[in-house]
């Protein structure tokens, strides 16, 4: 395939219009669209096998997924009444190239905006596959082009020019904080960047959890699609009880499992996706081995080419000893003492990530123990922490791992809408100044209500419950300028159910030292804003908004998925509410 040159990317941007067809009109075609992609199933499964290593069960998932969100994004354009940002750059991973490439498209044109889609370097024919069935479909060729090529000269250009809207991003964390300066550097400071990042997800397993049902959701979660998922479980935490046993048992799962060609029905695990990835993961195995902390390891499969790793298992003390992500088949175990897990959950807590969990016991109190002390995006319980399902288990993190709102729930269209700042008091002159210190102590002050603002149940297969949760985000500072706006901007969280501190007239660079808040709402003039939206880019830790028209409602609120398989407790679980307390 030809890798789109810088003056390709300049073509793209001249040529790209947003889809000025009506919301039915739009819906019509993302719905023929799916339809085309369940129709050519054949060529996307090979696809997807040649390029990105994916079994044929993992493509199957892949295909529904990609179908399932051009339906559910279609459904939602039908309600959309603000008008588009403009141009959107979508940037997705080699991981999902086909159902996350999808959904940040449909999500984008569902809205009315043109596209730019920056597939993976990896994936690029699936990529242009998707594209030419969308366009057949009958989605405009201004409203979607395809360009392909290295982040460095498609991605770079795609997230610092001017004429683009919006990002949409899936991919890691550092590469995240690189697109957000190159856009508060160069965007419009109204633009957003839709991230969907790294994790560091961990699963623990009490003493009353059945090993047989546990054990094969850790299979799943920690070796399905070669352990390539974002989802995918990093470290398991089991109770010092009952480890020995469920050590051995998973260890015997795991040399059932059948490594080789992923276009073979009986593959389980196949390769990883270049030399890079698998020369990145071998190291850090062979660390671990030098400190003899390999506790399983399986044998790599005979007389197959490919980039593999063998499923792999290693000792830790806890998560706090695992500094980064390691994308594959590796495992880290460690175990814990029940009257330490709420330590447990607060090493998990304090890694900075919050995107997956996954929890096995039948203890009802339990899981609404760890429930709430908790700071993830989507929980399991009794089930593996993979597989989210459009509609039902919308997917996304928080802090390291995302800014939200989740993809496939009913938060993320309205982030790809304009929603422009009330013009009666857009114009309103400084009229205070808010010391830096004042801010702090107001932050401090403020009060983040531990409730959930709101509870919806969601849909899902019999014997499973799913319940979209959205909480307080952190405070954010309503900066004016002029104390009217500010006072105008602190309604408008609050009535999305947020909390806001009114600092009208802070200067941008007190957002560099101040903590304890979750975005900045500022409705001045553009180089203002910019000043803003730099500051905010040069922090570190989670990617924070500048926001400079009204807010939406992932902007005041974490959105929190718990997925419960209710079939899954297996024995009266009353009677174990005593059991495995030392």
């Amino acid at each position: 395939m030809t890798q789109a040159s810088a003056a390709d990317v300049t073509t793209a941007l001249a040529a790209a219009a947003p889809w000025g067809q009506p919301p039915a009109a739009r819906a019509a075609i993302l719905r023929a669209a799916a339809d085309l992609y369940e129709a050519e199933f054949g060529p996307i499964f090979a696809l997807l096998a040649r390029e990105a290593g994916k079994s044929l069960a993992d493509a199957v998932g892949e295909l529904r997924e990609a179908v399932d969100f051009l339906r559910y994004y279609a459904d939602q354009a039908e309600t959309v009444t603000a008008p588009p940002r403009g141009r959107f750059t979508c940037i997705s991973p080699w991981n999902f190239p086909l159902a996350i490439f999808t959904g940040q498209i449909a999500a984008a044109l569902a809205a009315g905006n043109a596209v730019l889609a920056k597939p993976a370097e990896q994936t690029p024919l699936i990529a242009a596959l998707a594209v030419d069935l969308l366009h057949r479909a009958g989605v405009p060729a201004a409203a979607l082009q395809l360009l392909p090529g290295d982040g460095a000269t498609v991605g770079a250009a795609l997230t610092s020019d001017p004429r683009i809207n919006g990002v949409a991003f899936t991919g890691s964390t550092e590469t995240a904080l690189l697109i957000r300066g190159a856009m508060a550097a160069h965007l419009d400071p109204s633009a957003p960047l839709i991230a969907e990042t790294g994790g560091l997800n961990a699963m623990v397993v009490d003493s009353t959890a059945l090993p047989e049902q546990a054990v094969r959701d850790i299979l799943a979660a920690a070796f399905q699609s070669a352990g390539q998922r974002c989802s995918a479980l990093r470290c398991l935490y089991v109770q010092h009880d009952v480890a020995k046993g469920m050590q051995e048992m998973l260890f015997g799962a795991m040399d059932e499992l059948t490594l080789g060609d992923p276009w073979a029905l009986a593959t389980d695990v196949g390769p990883v996706i270049d030399p890079d990835a698998q020369s990145g993961i071998r190291d850090y195995i062979e660390a671990a081995r030098a400190e003899g902390r390999i506790l399983k390891e399986l044998p790599l499969p005979e007389g197959t080419s490919g980039h593999f790793i063998a499923p792999t298992v290693i000792r830790v003390d806890g998560i706090a000893q695992m500094t980064r992500e390691v994308f594959g088949p590796v495992l880290h175990i460690a175990t814990f003492r029940a009257t330490a897990l709420d330590a447990v959950i607060d090493a998990v807590n304090a890694t900075g990530y919050g995107l997956t969990f996954g929890l096995h016991t039948r203890i009802d109190d339990r899981v609404q123990q760890v429930v709430e002390r908790l700071r993830v995006g989507n929980t399991y319980v009794n089930r593996n922490q993979i597989g989210a399902v459009v509609g039902s288990q919308p997917f996304g993190g928080e802090g390291l791992s995302g800014t939200g709102p989740k993809a496939g729930g009913p938060a993320y269209l309205a982030r790809f809408c304009a929603s422009n700042a009330p013009a009666s008091t857009a114009t309103q002159a400084a009229d205070r100044q808010t010391d830096a210190a004042i801010a702090q102590t107001a932050l401090n002050a403020a009060r983040v209500p531990a409730k959930a603002v709101h509870v919806i149940d969601l849909p899902g297969p019999t014997g499973e419950s799913n319940r979209l949760s959205a909480y307080a985000r952190a405070p954010f500072l309503c900066v004016g300028p002029g104390a009217a706006n500010a006072r105008d901007q602190a309604e408008a969280m609050r009535r999305l159910g947020g909390v806001a501190v009114e600092a009208p007239g802070l200067a941008p660079d007190a957002l560099t030292a101040l903590n304890g808040f979750a975005g900045v709402l500022f409705w001045g003039d553009a180089d203002q804003a910019r000043a803003f939206a730099q500051a905010l880019a040069n922090r570190k830790g989670p990617i924070l908004p500048l926001v400079t028209g009204l807010p939406d409602a992932a902007h005041a609120l974490l959105e929190r998925h718990l997925c419960v398989d209710t079939t899954a407790s297996g024995g009266n679980a009353q009677l174990l509410a005593e059991v495995g307390e030392n």
